[in-house]
C-alpha cells in the first residue's frame, strides 16, 4: 500500500465537506446503499495516512557517519549498523535505519572506518600476562645486556627466583647461545630462569641446574640439555626445559595481570584471541572470570597436551559460552627455527649435523588424533620443520579430508616440503600462521635452511591457494601484540624500516582484503564461530575496531601508523582513544 498523496487528503476533505445525509428523490437508486458507501469510502481515505506507517522498533545504539568493511560474501561497505542487546540487528545507511527504528544511543563516528572485531587466531594470552610480571629480555642485543636486565629487575623486585623470557642469539652480534657462566658470576646461588623468545630453549645458571636429575648423558625424548666439554652449559631445548620446577604465581596477582593484558588487547582493537594451549586450572579460571564479568576479552581455549585436560575433556566435551569455546587440543610436533629444534627432511645448512626432532613419536601423534576424532574435538597441532609437517599431515589424513569438516588445524605452517602443500588441500587442513615470524626471522631463516628450502618457507599465498583460508595471529609474546603488524607483514613482507624494498619472498604475499578475512572471518571460521563473528551482519556479535584511517586504502608503510579510536565488544566500548 502507498503512502497518501497531498491530492488524496484534498479529496477526502472536500468528501467530508459534504453533508451525509440527503433528500431522496424520486430519482435516487438505493440511497441507504449510498450513504453507507460514502461512509466506508471516507473512513478508508482518512485511515490510509496512518495506517501505512509501520510503527519503529526500539534499538539500542546506532553507530553511523562511518565506513564499515561487513567481510561479507560480497565484501560489501555500508555507512551504519544498528545493535541491541550486545549483538546487530540491521545495517545499512542512517536514514533508513533512522526511518527504522529509535535508538537509545546515537554514536557519530565522523568518518571513521569500521572493522568486525579484530581475532588472533593464535597466541599466548595467560603467558602474555605473566610475562609482564618478569623481566623482559626482549631489548637485549647481546647476553650481557640480557644480564643487566637482569640485575635491574632484582632490584627492583623482591624475589628469591629470577624468571624473564624474550632473548633472541639472532639479534646479538655473537650468535652463538649464552651460558650459564655469566649469570653465575651476577647472581650466585639465586635461580635464574630465562626462556628465549620463541617458548623453545631456556637459558638457566648453575642454581637451577643443580636441581634438575638430568645430566649430559641422559636420554631426553623431544628436547636436549646442551653440553660444553661434557658439561652443561646452561641451554635446555624443548623437553628439556620441562625438568625444571619454577615457582607458581599467586592467584590475586595472576588475576590483575590478565586484566592488565586485557587491556593492552582492547587498546589495540582485538576483540577475540585464541590462546593456543591452556592448562585446566587456567581455562577454568578464565570461565570463571568471564562469567563474573571481570574479563570481556573472548577467547577460543586450546587445550594444552596435559593428562588433566584429557581426563576433563574426554569426560565433560566440548564447553561453550558466549566469551569461551573448548573445543580443540594444541599440541607440539617440533620445537622452533631460531634454537634449531624445528624438525627437517634435511641438515640445517647452517650446522650439517642438526635435523632438529619431533617432541614426540609419530605413533603418539596418531593416538591423539584417533582420540580426538572419537571426542570431536578439533586437533591444533604446532609443526614448524618441513619434516614435522610431512608427519602431522599424513596423521590428519586418516581422519581429515574434504567431505567431513573437522577443520584441523597445523600451527605455524613454516617450513613445507613442495610435495605437501597439496595435503592440506586434500586432507582439508587450516593453516595458521603469523606474519610477523616471517619479518621477524628472514633475516637468519636462509642461513638455517638454504636457498632451496627459503621459497617454500613462509608461504602463505602457497598455503591460501590450496584450501582458501588462513587464520592469522601473532603467537604474541613470541611477538608483539599488534595486529597492525599482523596486517602490514601479509601484505608488505617488510620490517618496520620497509627492509627490504621489494619484501622477503614478495610472492607469498597477501592481498589486503584476504589479510583482513584472515584477521576475522577466517580466523573466526577456524574456531567454529563464523556464524557469531568475524563479520559485520545481522545476529553476530557487535564486535568493532574502528581505526583512525582505513588500512585498506592507505599506502602500506602508513599502515603501521593506524592508530585504534574505539573498541566495542558485546556492543560495549571497551577502549576509547579519547580515555
Amino acid at each position: 500500500m502507498k503512502h497518501s498523496t497531498k491530492k488524496d487528503l484534498v479529496l477526502s476533505q472536500s468528501i467530508v465537506s459534504q453533508p451525509l445525509l440527503t433528500t431522496v428523490t424520486r430519482n435516487s437508486y438505493f440511497p441507504a446503499i449510498q450513504i453507507l458507501f460514502r461512509v466506508w469510502f471516507i473512513a478508508v481515505v482518512l485511515w490510509m495516512p496512518l495506517g501505512c506507517q509501520s510503527p519503529k522498533e526500539q534499538a539500542d545504539a546506532l553507530l553511523f557517519h562511518g565506513t564499515f568493511y561487513t567481510v561479507d560474501s560480497s565484501f560489501s561497505v555500508v555507512s551504519a549498523v544498528a545493535l541491541t542487546d550486545g549483538k546487530i540487528v540491521d545495517l545499512g545507511d542512517v536514514e533508513t535505519l533512522k526511518a527504522r527504528y529509535d535508538f537509545d544511543t546515537l554514536i557519530d563516528l565522523a568518518g571513521q572506518f569500521v572493522y568486525p572485531g579484530w581475532i588472533d587466531a593464535h597466541c599466548h594470552f595467560v603467558g602474555y600476562a605473566q610475562f609482564s610480571l618478569y623481566a623482559d629480555l626482549t631489548t637485549a642485543r647481546s647476553e650481557q645486556e640480557a644480564v643487566a636486565i637482569c640485575k635491574a629487575y632484582l632490584a627492583e623486585n623482591d624475589v628469591d627466583y629470577i624468571i624473564g623470557r624474550g632473548w633472541d642469539q639472532n639479534k646479538w652480534k655473537r650468535k652463538a647461545f649464552p651460558t650459564k657462566n655469566s649469570l653465575d658470576s651476577a647472581f650466585g646461588d639465586i635461580p635464574v630462569y630465562l626462556t628465549r623468545v620463541d617458548g623453545h630453549a631456556a637459558w638457566v645458571n648453575s642454581a637451577v641446574l643443580q636441581t634438575l636429575n638430568i645430566d649430559c648423558d641422559s636420554p631426553i625424548a623431544g628436547g636436549k640439555m646442551l653440553c660444553i666439554d661434557n658439561a652443561p652449559s646452561g641451554i635446555l631445548i624443548d623437553n628439556a626445559m620441562q625438568y625444571v620446577k619454577r615457582p607458581q604465581l599467586e592467584l590475586q596477582r595472576k588475576i590483575a595481570a590478565l586484566k592488565r593484558a586485557e587491556a593492552d588487547l582492547f587498546a589495540m582493537g582485538l576483540t577475540s584471541i585464541g590462546d593456543a594451549g591452556l592448562a585446566l586450572e587456567d581455562i577454568l579460571l578464565i570461565d570463571s572470570l568471564q562469567k563474573a564479568g571481570v574479563l570481556q576479552l573472548r577467547i577460543y581455549a586450546m587445550a594444552a597436551d596435559t593428562p588433566e585436560n584429557w581426563s576433563y575433556f574426554s569426560e565433560n566435551g566440548i564447553m561453550k559460552t558466549e566469551a569461551l569455546n573448548v573445543r580443540s587440543f594444541k599440541l607440539y610436533g617440533d620445537g622452533a627455527l631460531g634454537s634449531r629444534g624445528a624438525s627437517l627432511l634435511r641438515p640445517y645448512s647452517d650446522a650439517p649435523d642438526e635435523w632438529g626432532f619431533l617432541l614426540s613419536s609419530p605413533a603418539y601423534f596418531a593416538e591423539a588424533a584417533a582420540r580426538l576424532y572419537a571426542m570431536g574435538f578439533q586437533m591444533n597441532t604446532h609443526a614448524i620443520g618441513d619434516s614435522a609437517n610431512r608427519t602431522l599431515l599424513d596423521i590428519y589424513a586418516t581422519y581429515s579430508n574434504r567431505e567431513n569438516d573437522l577443520r584441523w588445524r597445523i600451527e605455524h605452517a613454516q617450513v613445507v616440503h613442495p610435495d605437501d602443500f597439496v595435503k592440506f588441500r586434500k586432507s582439508n587442513v587450516i593453516p595458521s600462521v603469523q606474519p610477523t615470524h616471517a619479518t621477524s626471522d628472514m633475516y637468519w631463516a636462509g642461513d638455517r635452511l638454504g636457498e632451496a628450502r627459503l621459497p617454500f618457507a613462509y608461504a602463505y599465498q602457497l598455503l591460501l591457494q590450496q584450501i582458501g583460508t588462513l587464520a592469522l595471529g601473532t603467537d604474541f609474546p613470541v611477538e608483539g601484540i599488534s595486529p597492525f603488524k599482523t596486517f602490514y607483514a601479509a601484505v608488505g613482507r617488510r620490517d618496520a624500516e620497509a627492509y627490504p624494498p621489494n619484501g622477503f619472498n614478495p610472492e607469498q604475499a597477501l592481498s589486503r582484503d584476504d589479510a583482513l578475512r584472515g584477521m576475522t572471518l577466517w580466523a573466526a571460521h577456524a574456531q567454529f564461530e563464523e556464524n557469531e563473528k568475524g563479520s559485520l551482519a545481522i545476529g553476530k556479535f557487535a564486535d568493532f575496531t574502528i581505526l583512525d584511517r582505513d588500512i585498506l586504502e592507505v599506502p602500506v608503510l602508513e599502515i603501521l601508523n593506524a592508530k585504534v579510536v574505539m573498541t566495542f565488544v558485546n556492543g560495549t566500548c571497551v577502549y576509547d582513544i579519547k580515555n
